[in-house]
């Protein structure tokens, strides 16, 4: 018995100091070139275009075998995707769909998903301080990367959602030598709005920074995304504040209905959208959404800025052209409510003429444009005033490509169908042309009244407009 008893605790210490000694060897694998990985507590997945959803293998820095064992590309480029602040503790939905997107764009590519859900799962300003240590981890990795297997940090492009723009913001600032690119997914806004370069994401941080910011509403400080440009080219799809398809009701129905559960649904559908437009980028290649410099989104709205003379048009998403001026670059679009979100963009410009004197305030306008490959009718628009012999100018967008401009209608809405200011009389202006210029061809067409002039009056049919020269023509062939 005793011999029994002898042999089993030599072979259980056997068997501890086999452990160990492993342990050992795993620690010793991580402290590499005199450099300690042991403190990285982020981890590094590479997924694969045949499983986009699990994190089956995983880059771990210091264990050179294990960048062999994922089938990491070397040749090729690589994306690391950083996600933002979790309520849950697990990834949510977009991952997957965004690597999927980057997988079909890039097919050679390596998808790293950079994995700090136990940070990210605290208290939001505590999550938000866990930032700096993500994005030194990510750092680490990639320059434990570029010295152990000479693998350049031009190849990589950091994609961050919310807090995860701002780590990969960190991690651009701490790496030896810059990464390629880094795009802020509407980094998050509380606790940054008013930070130092060094805390946030920054356009000093890659050779290129560019920004979708998505969700601003609120005060600085208070909004979900961050308001200030923050990158090189700081995009914001309809004005930044709110997304289309992103209704308050609908949102207030739901929560009704199930509860306060779904309330992060509100607020996630405009943030998120910044991850589905980059998205949309990368599956629609052809038809890339076009933005433009403006200086603020109240001349955007005017029409005033689809100029892309000098770089002031740009390519929302992946396609976009790496221009780096001193100052940022502020820009604007429409999109519509699904995807695909690319929208046509045009000017209008009229004069209302009349011989008496006449002002308007808050009136509701209907715009039909035709053209050679379809027509997209009864488009609103409200102008804040009208009068007589005042020039305005206004922004519109259709959702469907109409091709060349051939004809256009105006109507002038009446506040209801009965209106006592209307009873008597209908107020009205006289028009002679219409000035139009399309943003995504740049080409401009003027509109010229059927008659010398076309008076429209609130509340009465739509005016038709046709281009100025088909009129001189038809006057000739009559």
């Amino acid at each position: 018995m005793e011999s029994k008893a002898l042999l089993l605790v030599a072979l259980s210490v056997w068997l501890q100091s086999l452990i160990v000694s492993r342990e050992g060897l795993a620690t010793a694998d991580r402290i590499s070139g005199g450099r300690d990985f042991t403190d990285i507590e982020s981890k590094f997945a590479l997924r694969t275009p045949e499983d986009t959803v699990e994190d089956t293998c995983h880059l771990i820095p210091g264990v050179t075998e294990s960048v062999a064992n994922c089938h990491f590309n070397h040749s090729s480029k690589t994306f690391v995707v950083i996600h933002g602040w979790t309520v849950t503790g697990m990834y949510e939905s977009w991952v997957p769909k965004l690597v999927a997107a980057l997988y079909k764009r890039e097919p050679d590519s390596n998808v790293i998903v950079v994995d700090w859900l136990s940070r990210a799962q605290q208290h939001y300003p505590i999550s938000a301080g866990y930032t700096k240590l993500v994005g030194q981890d990510v750092a680490t990795f990639i320059d434990w990367m570029a010295d152990e297997f000479s693998y350049p940090p031009n190849n990589v492009h950091l994609l961050g959602y919310s807090l995860g723009a701002h780590a990969a913001g960190i991690a651009g600032s701490l790496t030896k030598k810059k990464v390629n690119r880094i795009t802020g997914l509407d980094p998050a806004g509380p606790n940054f709005e008013y930070a130092e370069a060094p805390s946030r994401l920054s356009p000093d941080d890659a050779d290129f920074v560019d920004v979708l910011h998505t969700f601003t509403r609120g005060s600085p400080g208070r909004s979900i995304g961050i308001q200030k440009p923050v990158g090189h080219v700081d995009i914001y799809p309809n004005g930044g504040t709110f997304q289309p398809g992103c209704n308050i009701g609908e949102a207030i129905r739901v929560i009704a209905e199930r509860g306060l559960g779904d309330v992060d649904q509100l607020v996630k559908c405009s943030h998120e959208r910044s991850i589905h437009l980059f998205i949309d980028s990368l599956l629609n290649e052809e038809n890339p959404s076009k933005a433009y410099r403006c200086n603020s989104k109240e001349a955007f709205e005017k029409g005033l800025c689809l100029s892309c003379r000098k770089n002031r048009c740009n390519n929302l998403g992946y396609e976009i052209n790496k221009v780096r001026a001193k100052r940022s670059s502020k820009m604007y679009l429409k999109t519509r409510a699904q995807m695909p979100y690319k929208v046509f963009h045009y000017q209008v410009k009229m004069r209302f003429s009349g011989t008496e004197s006449d002002t308007h305030t808050n009136q509701a306008f209907e715009i039909s444009l035709y053209g050679t490959v379809a027509e997209s009718e009864n488009i609103p628009f409200t102008l804040p005033e009208v009068s007589t012999n005042k020039t305005y100018s206004f922004l519109i967008y259709t959702e469907v490509d109409i091709g060349e401009l051939l004809m256009l209608k105006l109507k002038w809405v009446s506040d209801s169908y009965f209106s006592w200011s209307n009873w008597w009389s209908s107020p009205g202006f006289a028009i002679e042309k219409i000035r139009v210029k399309a943003g995504e061809t740049q080409k401009k067409v003027i509109f010229c009244s059927r008659e010398k002039k076309s008076h429209l009056q609130k509340g009465k049919s739509s005016v038709v407009f046709v281009k100025c020269h088909d009129k001189s023509l038809n006057r000739k062939s009559g």
